[in-house]
């Protein structure tokens, strides 16, 4: 099934087959990673394929270094972030609303949507994946929201689809970046179907050949497709509450790091003392805050919040992770403060403050 380049975008590849638009995220040298040019491109697909009557369904797969499949996102351009910073380029801030924008259409498509979370999915492919009806997971996948390691939170809607976790797995998986497999994300509530990776470009040229006349049709196939399967692993859910249900992030890693005989509970300590304290704090308030927001409101949230925290510019906190993380690569970022203990609240609670007035917030247009 022959795909071509949206527009002069040759990093997204676009089609329709048999009723079926299909996109694929095709950079795999930088893991899929999303640039502006790309979010546009998959936008412009979903807002013409929204409005053909001929198109039924939409799909999504990444392009991996040995073919399709192997990859889906690794998340941003966080690279293009620092770039961004430097220069000053105000298309850093074009990238935060049309991203947020095209999260929001996905999550609201009035027609079926398809990943195929095979490999990699976090961050921006998070965004992607999460907002579509069938989130088909394999035995390859490694799934994460791992913001927090470079000075920044989980965005692109993960307020609202982390705190929507069971119980309080959302602050987990946000406060840690923990990559999960298939078998938890099914329990965790983010995937729908699993089936084994080998099987994957039958079911995407299965798609494109069955000429499907309604989203009925293309839904009432996948269900014979995609049969449910039972969970493999097990996830121990009780200690994970009883530690990220606690009011504040400073009781949550002193009570671990009490547990001295404990080797789960000194690992996940040892993880929550890396990240930048601040946006540590941040994302704590942000996901308890989110779980009682529309998706609309969680992402003018966010986008409220990801201008604070560039805000600073080369003394922001994800502008010194990146560096640490990604260009000078020294691990030892500087944070702000460097201890969560001393963290001042009103720092935190100044992330959400908006920067806008509701009437000119970029993301106003956006319906719970």
């Amino acid at each position: 099934m022959p795909a071509m380049p949206v527009g002069h975008a040759l990093e997204v590849l676009g089609e329709v087959q048999g009723g079926v638009g299909f996109i694929t995220l095709n950079r795999p040298a930088a893991l899929n990673a999303l640039s502006l040019s790309m979010i546009r491109a998959i936008t412009k697909c979903l807002l013409v394929w929204r409005e053909d009557a001929n198109v039924h369904a939409v799909a999504f797969r990444g392009m991996g270094k040995g073919g399709p499949f192997g990859v889906f996102c690794a998340g941003g351009d966080i690279r293009f972030f620092h770039q961004a910073v430097l220069a000053g380029d105000p298309r850093l801030e074009d990238f935060f609303t049309e991203e947020y924008a095209m999260n929001h259409l996905i999550h609201r498509y009035p027609k079926p949507t398809l990943a195929f979370m095979d490999g990699i999915v976090m961050g921006g492919g998070m965004g992607i994946s999460q907002g579509t009806r069938w989130r088909i997971v394999t035995e390859r996948s490694r799934i994460a929201m791992p913001e927090t390691a470079i000075g920044l939170f989980p965005d692109v809607g993960g307020g609202f689809f982390l705190s929507r976790c069971p119980g309080h797995l959302g602050e987990y998986l946000a406060l840690t970046g923990e990559v999960i497999g298939a078998d938890a994300a099914l329990r965790f509530g983010l995937a729908d179907r699993r089936m084994e990776s080998d099987r994957l470009e039958d079911l995407w040229q299965a798609l494109g050949a069955q000429g499907f006349a309604s989203a009925t049709d293309v839904n009432s196939w996948l269900e014979f497709q995609l049969p449910h399967t039972t969970f493999g692993e097990k996830v121990d859910t009780q200690r994970i509450d009883e530690i990220f249900g606690l009011a504040e992030l400073k009781a949550m890693v002193q009570t671990l790091e009490r547990r001295a005989d404990d080797a789960w509970a000194q690992r996940i300590a040892g993880a929550l003392r890396q990240p930048s304290p601040l946006l540590l704090q941040v994302t704590l308030e942000q996901i308890r805050r989110a779980r009682h927001m529309g998706l609309a409101d969680d992402l003018r949230m966010e986008r409220d919040m990801m201008r604070h925290c560039f805000a600073l510019r080369a003394q922001s906190e994800p502008f010194e992770g990146i560096r640490a993380r990604v260009v000078d690569k020294d691990n030892a970022p500087r944070w702000n403060p460097p201890r969560i203990e001393d963290v001042a609240p009103e720092r935190v609670q100044a992330f959400f403050v908006s920067p806008w007035p509701a009437h000119a917030h970029p993301l106003r247009h956006l319906l719970n």
